[in-house]
């Protein structure tokens, strides 16, 4: 029988891809006893259970921190309420998410990126995910959100410790725990603060006018709501493109294709988080006893959704582990699914198809030092790190 630990340092340290592979094909639907949970790892299996919002819900956490450890408290956010709650706000929240509201952004979203190429540029060389993914993100993650742009550093500052991993603690540190609290007391300040100058009109101003129960949210609340932003839309994104990079580093003939068709950017990037999805789960409770694919599941337990096992799923894709721009699948998991789907994709989307066409207008032909890669791996985030990259006009 496979054995499979979301903590384990063969998931975390090793090679996560051949573990799901296991879980697909001999436990597709697998109890962790430890976690009184389960782990679902196919792609068909996590698809439907993403559409039964009735039976597999979010109120009690997503994270492993509020799902098996339990550290990390359940506080409200898009991806902690449940319809018909969270139908309302996400209608009002995606607004500003949408194509329409940030074409309006794509000039500036291009002035961020020449300022980051313009950084490091005469030098020839920098890291792709330090010195150019992680600003760029930080930068146009406040701006879509609302937040000070100046406070920029300082929110990458937390969002790292947060995420940040002791090889000898399950998941969340004291000092990540410690970090979260620091976001949300930033947050909840910063909500008071923009109570006195209402005239602005972003996703900060629409939790204010939010009600839940009949109340308004209070500024804690608000908070809450904001520090996903923060997360969603300055983690995941670096770790992406750097992958991004790198793929199109190793197949050279795809590079090309891309640099002399820059329209072909997004599917090169699409393709990216298919192969290289940095968040491995997310995870849901049952609100109801429940059979599912043979195996019984008790209210009460977790469920967790091992989406980068999904996206690898060869009932699903052909050859999935082989990166290709032309697959053009009809659908992934990449960004979640049903009403959780992740409400910044257009947002990373955008931000991938500028930085990438720029990138190679400017620099077509780079180099990676492949033997100084680092990456940062968890048993809920994976991705690089640190990529020195040189760069040739």
């Amino acid at each position: 029988m496979v054995h499979y630990d979301p903590f384990g340092k063969d998931v975390i340290l090793g090679d996560p891809y051949a573990v799901y592979a296991r879980l697909r094909d001999e436990s597709p639907v697998h109890f962790l006893e430890k976690w009184d949970s389960w782990v679902l790892s196919r792609f068909q299996d996590i698809w439907d259970a993403c559409m039964d919002t009735e039976a597999f819900i979010t109120s009690q956490g997503t994270t492993p921190g509020q799902l098996l450890t339990r550290v990390q408290p359940v506080t409200p956010t898009l991806n902690t309420i449940d319809p018909p709650e969270h139908t309302r706000l996400r209608a009002e929240m995606r607004k500003f998410f949408m194509p329409r509201r940030l074409a309006e952004f794509e000039p500036v979203f291009e002035r961020y990126v020449d300022e980051a190429i313009d950084e490091w540029a005469e030098q020839g060389a920098c890291d792709a995910v330090t010195d150019f993914a992680q600003p760029l993100a930080t930068r146009v993650g406040c701006k879509v959100a609302g937040f000070p742009e100046e406070d920029g550093p300082f929110l990458r500052g937390v969002v790292d410790r947060f995420m940040g991993r002791d090889p000898e603690i399950e998941g969340l540190t004291p000092d990540g725990l410690a970090a979260l609290q620091e976001m949300f007391d930033y947050f909840a300040e910063l909500s008071a603060r923009r109570r006195r100058e209402p005239s602005r009109h972003d996703p900060i101003a629409i939790l204010h006018d939010f009600e839940s129960g009949g109340c308004k949210l209070t500024d804690a609340e608000v908070g809450s709501h904001l520090f996903l932003l923060l997360v969603g839309g300055t983690d995941t994104f670096p770790k992406v493109f750097a992958s991004l990079l790198l793929r199109l580093f190793q197949q050279p003939e795809t590079r090309e294709q891309v640099a002399a068709t820059p329209e072909l950017g997004l599917a090169a990037f699409n393709e990216t988080v298919r192969i290289d999805m940095p968040t491995q789960f997310l995870g849901r409770t049952l609100a109801r006893d429940l059979e599912f694919q043979g195996r019984r599941m008790r209210a009460g337990q977790p469920v967790l959704f091992l989406y980068a096992s999904g996206n690898r799923d060869d009932r699903e894709f052909d050859r999935p582990d082989r990166f290709d721009i032309h697959r053009n699948p009809p659908r992934t998991l990449s960004f979640g699914h049903g009403v959780h789907a992740c409400i910044g994709l257009h947002v990373a989307r955008l931000e991938a198809r500028i930085a990438l066409r720029k990138l190679l207008e400017r620099f077509r032909h780079y180099e990676i030092a492949t033997d100084r890669l680092e990456r940062h791996a968890t048993e809920f985030v994976q991705g690089y790190s640190s990529m020195p990259i040189r760069w040739t006009a």
